[in-house]
C-alpha cells in the first residue's frame, strides 16, 4: 500500500523532507505551493511527485502532512486543514522552531479521528528556498517531536519511524515548552546576540570605516547568523517572546558581572569565566549537526599569481566538490595570500584537502 506524504511549502527544509521521501519504496510525495511559478521549479528539480496549487488536492487521502511554512502561518494553515475531509489516523505535522504555541493551537482545534505531533528537525543552511535542498540535509542531526499527551504512543512511533528510516536524523522528543526555552538558549538568544554585535559596529562605523574594514575573519565568523531571513526571524522571536525575555534578562546579568570584573580589575575573576567556559565548550558535541549550520573550512597559502583562485576552485569543481565560500584572508604584494574555502559537508572538505595537498599546496584546517 501506497502511503502518500503532503507536504506544505517546500522550501529548504520541506524541499530536504520531500527529496528525502521521494524515490523511496511505497512513498508518493507531493508539494504543495500558493506560487504558481514555484510548480515548474519543483518538477525541474523532481523534488516531489507531484505538485500542485490547492490545499484541498494536496491533503487529500494524505497518510501525513508536513507543513513546512513560516512559524507565524502554521496555525493558519492548521485551521484551513480542521475544516478538510482529512484521512482517518492522518499524522499532521510542522518544521517550526517554537512549538507550545503550535501546540496550544492544534489543540483547540476539533480533529477528528486526524493527530498533530509538533516537530522541529534541528539542522539548517544559510541558504533558503527549493534550490538549497539536500537530502543529506537530515543526516546525523536531532530531529525534535513534541506530542501532545493525547496522541497514542504507537501514532508518535509511525511518525518516528518514517523520519528514521528516510531522513538518517535522531529522533528526540522533548516536551514543548521545555523545547522552546532550549532552542530559545542555544538558538534564538545567539542570533540576537549576532545582531546586536553587528549592529553596534555598524554604528562605530559611521564615525569611523576602518571598523568595517578591519572586522574580517574572527568578527565575520562568530557574526555569520547575524545575516539570517530578517522575516523567519521575526516570527521566531516573536513567537519565543517571553523565553527571549527571560533569556535577555539572564545575558544582561552576565554582561554585568564582566563589567563589575573589569571595573575591579580582577584578573583571577576573568580568567575563571573563560576557564569555565571553555571547559563546557570542549564537551560539546564537534560533529552533530545543529540549528546554526556548520562550515568545513580549508586555509592554504596561495602566490599572487593571476588566475590562481580561479585555478583552484576550477580543479576542485571538477572533482565533484561543492564549496560554499571563497574568501581570501590576507593578500599582500610579494606575500602569500590565505585563502579560505569553506565546505558545508565534511566529507567535501577531506576531499578538497586530500586533493590540494596532492597537488603540494600548503593546507590547514
Amino acid at each position: 500500500m501506497t502511503t502518500k506524504i503532503a507536504i506544505f511549502g517546500v522550501g529548504l527544509i520541506g524541499g530536504s523532507l520531500a527529496l528525502c521521501f521521494k524515490g523511496k519504496p511505497d512513498l508518493y510525495v507531493t508539494g504543495y505551493t500558493h506560487l504558481p511559478e514555484l510548480i515548474h521549479t519543483y518538477q525541474e528539480r523532481e523534488v516531489v511527485d507531484h505538485a500542485t496549487l490547492s490545499i484541498e488536492e494536496a491533503a487529500l487521502d494524505a497518510d501525513f502532512i508536513f507543513l513546512c511554512v513560516p512559524v507565524s502561518l502554521i496555525g493558519t494553515y492548521l485551521d484551513k486543514l480542521s475544516h478538510l475531509p482529512l484521512k482517518k489516523g492522518c499524522i499532521i505535522t510542522d518544521v517550526g522552531s517554537t512549538k507550545a504555541s503550535v501546540i496550544a493551537h492544534a489543540e483547540q482545534l476539533n480533529l477528528d479521528s486526524v493527530y498533530f505531533i509538533g516537530g522541529h528537525p534541528m539542522a539548517g543552511s544559510e541558504r533558503a528556498g527549493v534550490g538549497a535542498a539536500s537530502a543529506l540535509l537530515f543526516e546525523n542531526a536531532y530531529y525534535v517531536l513534541t506530542p501532545p499527551e493525547n496522541v497514542p504512543q504507537d501514532v508518535v512511533d509511525r511518525l518516528g519511524h518514517l523520519l528514521e528510516q528516510t531522513t538518517r536524523a535522531q529522533i528526540v522528543k522533548v516536551e514543548p515548552v521545555m523545547h522552546d526555552e532550549i532552542v530559545g538558549a542555544i538558538s534564538h538568544l545567539p542570533h540576537v546576540i549576532a545582531v546586536a554585535l553587528v549592529n553596534q559596529i555598524r554604528q562605530y562605523n559611521q564615525d569611523n570605516p576602518l571598523y568595517r574594514m578591519l572586522a574580517a575573519g574572527g568578527f565575520r565568523d562568530i557574526t555569520r547568523i547575524a545575516s539570517s531571513d530578517p522575516i523567519v526571524w521575526r516570527d521566531i522571536l516573536l513567537n519565543n517572546r517571553q523565553i527571549i525575555l527571560s533569556l535577555l534578562e539572564d545575558w544582561n546579568s552576565g554582561v554585568a558581572d564582566f563589567i563589575e570584573l573589569l571595573n575591579q580589575q580582577d584578573s583571577r575573576g576573568i580568567e575563571e569565566q573563560f576557564e569555565k567556559a571553555g571547559a563546557f565548550r570542549d564537551q560539546l558535541p564537534e560533529r552533530r549537526k545543529g540549528m546554526i549550520a556548520s562550515l568545513y573550512d580549508l586555509y592554504l597559502e596561495v602566490p599572487d599569481h593571476p588566475g590562481i583562485i580561479g585555478k583552484i576552485t576550477t580543479e576542485i569543481g571538477n572533482q565533484g566538490i561543492n564549496i560554499s565560500n571563497v574568501q581570501i584572508v590576507e593578500s599582500r604584494e610579494d606575500v602569500p595570500g590565505v585563502m579560505r574555502l569553506s565546505f558545508r559537508q565534511e566529507h567535501d572538505m577531506e576531499k578538497a584537502k586530500i586533493m590540494l595537498q596532492d597537488q603540494q599546496y600548503s593546507v590547514f584546517v
